[in-house]
């Protein structure tokens, strides 16, 4: 929450300015601007630039919330944040060249195709840029010669979400992949299918094409009324699984991984049973936070050999209360 500094806040930021000149009531611009800034709580380090590369693809709200955690981060951290992204790993790794050529001082990027990108990353390692990984790519990160990885093991993820179908008491469900050759989604589905005790499929669908996505989930449940859970692997596309069950006539539920603000209203309305959160948000903020403190500092987030987990953890009707403000503000 921003504040007016105080003339104590005003006193004590001119104390460390004092040789510029600075005052509570007089003095150079330059510095009572320094001043303001410091009382805002914005890093006294030198500007850098840091490139957030993600795999998202149009439409996905999640990579909203990811970027907004980012973006906070580098507001704190007097950072130049510098965002793109590309569902095609080929692009991705082309927007890793980009960065290195753009000179920047840390990359932060999600590594849904590891191998994929293993030749832009040595590139960038070659060129001095310290690299973080958020989101994919938990089981690649440390081989590949990243700082720190912030994000959820997808395969316990998906265990878990495994034993929850199990309590539920599903018999038969489908899990929906919308991204083919994302192994953090494929991660997901295993560790599923690892724990629970009916039967599950991997459905396969295009999620750039979202009326394709809910034509085929509904042509699915047309035909195997038995199928009584749709497991979907990001928010957006449970949402349309709702319209799918409704559209086929299926008493299936739906339940997720991810959240974002419409998720949560539909958990509240029973419409999704419940999700599985991993705190995006987070892992934005603390992927360009740990860049910033390893260029400032030489710090390494979990000692540079463990990832960080932001997740996960599981949200219903009985916590949606204590989430739907964050949702609502795009940070949870």
């Amino acid at each position: 929450m921003n504040r007016t500094p105080t003339r104590a806040v005003i006193a004590a930021a001119c104390a460390v300015l004092l040789l510029a000149g600075c005052s509570s009531s007089t003095g150079g611009r330059a510095a009572r601007e320094r001043a303001d800034e410091i009382a805002a709580g914005q890093a006294d380090t030198p500007r850098m630039t840091v490139a957030l590369i993600t795999h998202s693809a149009p439409g996905d709200t999640f990579w909203d919330i990811v970027r907004k955690g980012a973006e906070m981060a580098a507001s704190k951290d007097n950072v130049n944040l510098i965002y793109s992204s590309d569902p095609e790993t080929s692009e991705q790794a082309n927007l890793i060249q980009n960065a290195i050529d753009q000179d920047v001082d840390g990359i932060a990027v999600t590594l849904a195709n590891p191998e994929g990108l293993a030749g832009a990353l040595a590139d960038a390692e070659a060129a001095g840029i310290p690299v973080v990984g958020l989101n994919s790519g938990m089981t690649a990160w440390e081989d590949l010669g990243l700082l720190s990885f912030f994000g959820q093991d997808e395969r316990i993820a998906g265990e878990a979400f495994g034993e929850r179908l199990n309590e539920e008491g599903a018999e038969n469900a489908v899990c929906v992949i919308h991204e083919q050759g994302n192994i953090g989604l494929e991660e997901r589905c295993a560790g599923v299918a690892d724990t629970f005790e009916g039967e599950i499929e991997n459905l396969y669908v295009d999620g750039a094409d979202r009326p394709s996505v809910r034509s085929t989930i509904e042509a699915r449940l047309r035909e195997d009324s038995s199928i009584d859970y749709v497991v979907t692997l990001g928010a957006p596309f449970a949402l349309t699984a709702v319209t799918s069950v409704e559209d086929a006539g299926s008493d299936a539920q739906v339940a997720t991984f991810d959240l974002d603000a419409e998720l949560t209203r539909a958990i509240e309305r029973g419409d999704v049973t419940f999700a599985v959160d991993q705190q995006p948000y987070l892992q934005g903020y603390l992927a360009v936070d740990a860049l910033w403190l390893y260029v400032n500092n030489g710090n390494t987030s979990g000692g540079g050999t463990e990832p960080v987990l932001t997740g996960p953890a599981f949200v219903d009707q009985e916590n949606i209360e204590e989430i739907a403000e964050y949702a609502e503000n795009g940070t949870r």
